[in-house]
């Protein structure tokens, strides 16, 4: 009986290398406009997201139209600059984003299967062990303690 097998690939170390440089050079050419951020940061920045986004693209509009209502302390060449690269942005963040959900994807479910065969192989030489089968002796030693299952210590009083 064998397992179903849903990822039947071998990626070409070629294809590898050429992404891994490609994603270091889009790294290094956006690195002078990328800012990090701390998690206190994070937390204390109003967020722009799918409802204020057509706030923020209104007041846009009407700063073009009526800028003669916008306060004298707005830069409103900064709003500008924001706008800009929120918009350009967000097209290459839907790209990364997709791009990395589909290799965490591929990389669990290649990893389940290789977990699975493991699982298969531990249980034929655990099998072999027990009818004495010196040569699986070594390998199920070395693998069984990665295979079996701990005790847990209870948490009440011990003597």
């Amino acid at each position: 009986m064998s397992t179903p097998n849903q990822f039947n690939a071998d990626i070409p170390q070629e294809v590898i290398n050429s992404v891994t440089e490609k994603l270091k050079q889009c790294q290094e050419a956006l690195s002078p406009y990328l800012l990090g951020l701390t998690a206190k940061e994070r937390q204390t920045l109003f967020k722009m997201g799918n409802k204020t986004v057509a706030t923020v693209q209104k007041v846009d509009s009407y700063l073009k139209s009526n800028p003669e209502f916008a306060p004298d302390y707005m830069d409103q060449q900064e709003f500008q600059k924001d706008i800009n690269a929120v918009n350009q942005l967000e097209e290459i963040n839907n790209l990364s984003l997709q791009l990395s959900t589909d290799i965490n994807d591929t990389r669990m479910l290649a990893g389940s299967e290789a977990l699975m065969a493991s699982m298969l192989y531990y249980g034929q030489i655990k099998e072999a062990h027990s009818k004495g089968i010196a040569k699986a002796r070594p390998i199920y030693e070395d693998l069984q303690e990665r295979f079996s299952k701990k005790k847990r210590k209870s948490l009440g009083n011990q003597e």
